[in-house]
């Protein structure tokens, strides 16, 4: 198992490294470059001074020369300054992931737990009206726009009914903790819906397989009872490819909530990768993706780990 997680480790290094240099050299082709934020305030610099500005910063050498000089740096633990902030990368970068970590990991579980409820529900008997009501939120999850989801719940709860508030994160040091849940509310449940609607499929139709399957029929011929088959044998046989489609939903929970958190005014992860791009912050923009590389990697080696536990027929050795 330890050789297993060491060799994963390693693995997800080479593809860390690979994937900066791609990252890095998509965003330095892109038009601009960060002395742009600098020159726009001052439009009567000299093509000398902006030559002169760009040599300091390095901006006038090679891309594969820039980049070996920002490797370099990363590797001794410093990812450059925020131009945006005119602060250290992970200065920027730790209050946003904080922000997102629990936005996401609330949405997340919520969206697992109601997905495995209602997906055994919905198996347990299939093409009843419970299943087909159950199908029909599912549908409802997959089909309905996010930012459309947002502006509904923004229009009843907050506007309408005045019972929370429209914005996903209160004044910084004048929130207790009441009122930060009351503004987490209406975020969590957009995104607890959309992923709950997909996490629903997969949970039902992995249910309905197993439960056809001899060792399920054999465990009913010998008297077992059906709550134990359902929950005991056949859900964690099941559960092997919903595993697969969690896990490769998680690294896109940190950086793939853009929509939400630019519609309830939260300034997470997504937001910040955003607006760095768009600022032409590039190693704000560069640290965040790779951060949500590492979070795809990082899901990955969870589930091949929860395979071994769940199936003992599977080895990760």
């Amino acid at each position: 198992m330890i050789g297993f997680i060491l060799r994963r480790i390693a693995e997800g290094l080479v593809v860390l490294l690979v994937m900066s240099f791609v990252v890095y050299g998509l965003i330095g082709l892109m038009p601009g470059d960060p002395t742009d934020l600098m020159f726009a305030s001052n439009p009567g610099a000299t093509p000398e001074s902006i030559a002169h500005l760009r040599q300091i910063y390095g901006l006038d050498q090679p891309l594969a020369l820039r980049y070996s000089h920002w490797l370099i740096g990363a590797v001794q633990g410093d990812f450059g300054f925020s131009r945006l902030h005119a602060v250290p990368v992970l200065e920027v970068l730790g209050p946003a992931l904080a922000r997102t970590s629990v936005l996401m990991l609330t949405s997340f579980a919520l969206s697992a737990l109601l997905a495995l409820i209602l997906g055994v529900m919905a198996a347990r008997r299939p093409g009843s009206s419970l299943d087909t009501a159950i199908g029909f939120v599912a549908f409802a999850g997959i089909s309905v726009p996010v930012f459309w989801l947002a502006l509904v719940l923004i229009l009843v709860f907050a506007v309408s009914l005045h019972w929370l508030p429209a914005s996903g994160i209160g004044e910084a040091g004048e929130a207790d903790m009441i009122d930060r849940l009351r503004h987490l509310v209406l975020p969590v449940a957009t995104l607890t819906f959309a992923f709950t609607g997909q996490f629903i499929r997969f949970v039902r139709a992995s249910m309905i397989e197993t439960l056809r399957l001899d060792f399920i029929r054999t465990a009913r011929a010998k008297g077992v009872p059906a709550r134990r088959i359902l929950l005991v044998h056949a859900l964690r046989n099941a559960l092997i490819p919903v595993v697969t489609v969690m896990a490769l939903s998680f690294g896109s929970l940190f950086s793939g909530a853009l929509i939400t958190e630019t519609m309830f005014a939260y300034p997470g992860m997504g937001r910040m990768i955003f607006d760095a791009i768009m600022g032409n912050d590039f190693n704000l923009a560069l640290v965040g993706l790779l951060f949500a590389t590492i979070l795809t990697l990082a899901g990955n080696l969870a589930a091949d780990l929860l395979y071994a536990w769940l199936d003992p027929r599977v080895s990760v050795a």
